[in-house]
């Protein structure tokens, strides 16, 4: 049975398109790397200052100067570069990024995200989180649709917000929703998984969509 890890990773590849330049933030999003489609080129940037970051390389197989910005090993794309964290973040301020993916511990019913600090846990900062929020034209939460029993969507986030920028997509375990001017909106569910499920595991209302779809995830489950 596929890992819920890998079901949103797989599920998170098939918003990539050609051409683009896209983020994945520290944890989970790094996994998309491993599920882009085949025949697609995608460029994906690090905001330590890689642009063509590719997937884990096999083991003592590693390069110390090849990190993505969690600092996990990963190979690169033929005419990758290298640049510094001015050029790096200036693409992430400037607008240029088609689409960040990042973790989240929080997302509320107007799309606004906490994912960089639990009040009371030693956390190591922020990060670019603040920026690849603001920045990208496309912003999509990869995470795991609750924590021990407890609601991750919720009515409004108890913990700091990252950006007063909304995200556009959640990506869960248990379903895509999408975030639209009238609120958040189911749009698909994970195999196994019903509407009623995503709606009880959900703290605060979604709208359904009139054509509910399985989640895509590129190939069987």
């Amino acid at each position: 049975m596929m890992q819920p890890q890998e079901l949103i990773a797989r599920r998170v590849a098939q918003e990539l398109r050609d051409g683009m330049l896209v983020n994945l933030g520290i944890g989970m999003p790094t996994m998309v790397a491993n599920f882009l489609p085949a025949g697609l080129t995608v460029f994906l940037q690090s905001e330590n200052g890689l642009i063509g970051l590719d997937q884990r390389p096999p083991e003592g197989m590693e390069d110390m100067d090849l990190t993505d910005a969690g600092g996990g090993f990963v190979t690169a794309i033929p005419g990758a570069v290298r640049i510094d964290s001015v050029m790096s973040f200036g693409l992430i301020r400037g607008g240029h990024l088609d689409m960040t993916v990042l973790g989240g511990l929080q997302v509320d019913s107007k799309g606004l995200l906490a994912n960089w600090m639990i009040p009371g846990k030693m956390v190591p900062g922020m990060g670019g989180a603040m920026d690849l929020v603001t920045g990208a034209k496309k912003v999509v939460v990869a995470m795991i649709h609750t924590a021990k029993g407890a609601h991750k969507i919720i009515a409004k986030c108890d913990w700091p917000l990252t950006s007063a920028r909304p995200v556009d997509m959640i990506v869960t375990d248990m379903a895509v929703i999408v975030n639209s001017p009238a609120g958040l909106v189911l749009t698909e569910t994970a195999p196994g998984v019903s509407v009623e499920d995503v709606l009880a595991a959900t703290g605060t209302p979604l709208i359904v969509s009139d054509d509910v779809k399985p989640m895509n995830v590129g190939g069987p489950v």
